[in-house]
């Protein structure tokens, strides 16, 4: 019974009040450090616990009053608002009660690349990054650019950038994949459609605790920064290559002029990488429904289509369709396609956690 559960909450959110004001609890930080945060994650379920109870015993009070001469009909009025109230209060604690993904509220490293359809691709690299940078501006956040590689059409074989702010794995970890896009390119003459295709990777940032590297394991180069058609070459040494050994994994970074930036930078990459590769591995022997709770599942998938003649936006996950292109891309207007991506996320995690 959900009342039952709900007041497991109540009773563990007064123990940890209890708990915290111990002496023994107060000369020992970390113990209440670790008791404040639990408080804290449990606080908004405790709230809306006793909202719900109260509604329940509200209920049982207006039922007992209905054959009262005088009361009765007010009851009956306060019943049919309470009953009202009831679902939709259920609704938003199985919604608190989902397990969090304790990677939602870091910042993010968000990795495009170009994929099939030369230059195109490449192009439109750039356009979804530049949509991404008006989202974040919407949102507050600040953007970092990591590394960038331009190709020799204007756009991009590749960017990494860091996004800093409040929620902001939790919002764009669902940008994983491969997007697809359909236009005519400037360079088509016979006003044909191309369709080309660049991944997206949404890597949640790292500290040095949670992932460790043995530095034996690393093999650094430095180089000469290449620039694209010559222009803003450095003149030292001052790119740096990062492999690491045991996974193969490869992170290059040019875009400062001090090496020991760019090596650094490299290093954060790195980090986040190593840290997506044990998460998805963990997911993948957690099952299906672990991948459906965090809204990321198979990064190799396709996820969305962006065609340019239709002005039409199409999330493949949930079936939806948008006409809104130019908004989605000019102004960054993407709450419009994650909003109803969280709704069927929390939906299937409800339903797999037998809420």
């Amino acid at each position: 019974m959900l009342q039952d559960k709900l007041q497991l909450f109540i009773d563990r959110y007064e123990e940890i009040n209890g708990l915290l004001a111990s002496p023994d609890i107060s000369s020992d930080i970390k113990r209440m450090t670790t008791l404040s945060k639990e408080q804290s994650a449990i606080e908004p379920i405790v709230n809306k616990a006793k909202e719900y109870i109260s509604v329940l015993n509200d209920i049982q009070d207006n039922k007992l009053l209905y054959d009262d001469p005088e009361l009765g009909e007010l009851a009956k009025e306060e019943l049919k608002d309470l009953e009202l109230r009831k679902p939709t209060i259920e609704e938003e604690i199985k919604v608190l009660m989902i397990p969090k993904d304790p990677n939602d509220n870091k910042n993010i490293f968000i990795e495009l690349r170009a994929g099939a359809g030369g230059d195109e691709a490449g192009i439109f690299v750039g356009n979804l990054f530049r949509a991404y940078l008006r989202y974040a501006e919407l949102k507050g956040w600040k953007v970092e650019i990591m590394n960038q590689s331009e190709n020799e059409a204007g756009g991009y074989k590749e960017i990494v950038a860091l996004f800093k702010g409040e929620q902001v794995y939790s919002r764009l970890k669902y940008e994983s994949g491969t997007h697809r896009v359909q236009r005519v390119p400037a360079t088509e003459s016979q006003g044909r459609v191309h369709t080309s295709a660049i991944t997206v990777a949404v890597m949640p940032e790292v500290d040095d605790v949670e992932v460790e590297i043995d530095p034996g394991d690393l093999k650094i180069d430095v180089m000469r920064a290449s620039g694209n058609g010559g222009q803003s070459v450095n003149t030292t040494d001052s790119a740096v290559r990062i492999t690491h050994i045991p996974s193969g994994l490869v992170v290059t970074n040019q875009d400062q002029k001090s090496q020991h930036k760019n090596k650094d930078k490299a290093m954060k990459v790195l980090k986040a990488r190593l840290y997506d590769i044990q998460m998805q591995e963990k997911m993948d022997s957690e099952g299906a429904s672990r991948k459906e709770q965090v809204g990321t599942g198979d990064r190799s998938g396709r996820i969305r289509t962006y065609n340019y003649p239709q002005g039409r936006i199409s999330d493949h996950r949930i079936n939806l369709t948008l006409y809104r292109l130019e908004a989605v891309m000019n102004d960054g207007v993407f709450d419009e396609i994650i909003d109803p991506l969280i709704t069927d996320a929390q939906s299937k995690a409800i339903e797999a956690n037998g809420l």
